[in-house]
């Protein structure tokens, strides 16, 4: 349910919302929510200062009703 609220809130934010994809994944600490964008729509994602994406965080861990839920925005074009 966390993972579908909130990629209907990034696709609302985004220019080319076909490309958003949420993947919830467990881990030790809890819940991850790795969000993934087309690159050109990462700076709209984040926000200046991370601002948007700190508000996304919010609204999840309210959704979340005090289960431990990370929001994390991967970047997919980094180069390694």
């Amino acid at each position: 349910m966390l993972a579908d609220a909130l990629e209907h809130l990034v696709r609302g934010i985004v220019d080319n919302p076909d490309d958003v994809q949420v993947e919830a994944k467990n881990s030790r600490r809890g819940d991850v929510l790795e969000v993934r964008v087309h690159q050109d729509d990462l700076g709209r994602v984040i926000g200046r200062q991370g601002r948007t994406a700190r508000a996304l965080r919010t609204v999840v861990a309210a959704l979340a009703d005090g289960d431990a839920v990370r929001v994390d925005v991967v970047d997919t074009d980094r180069r390694r």
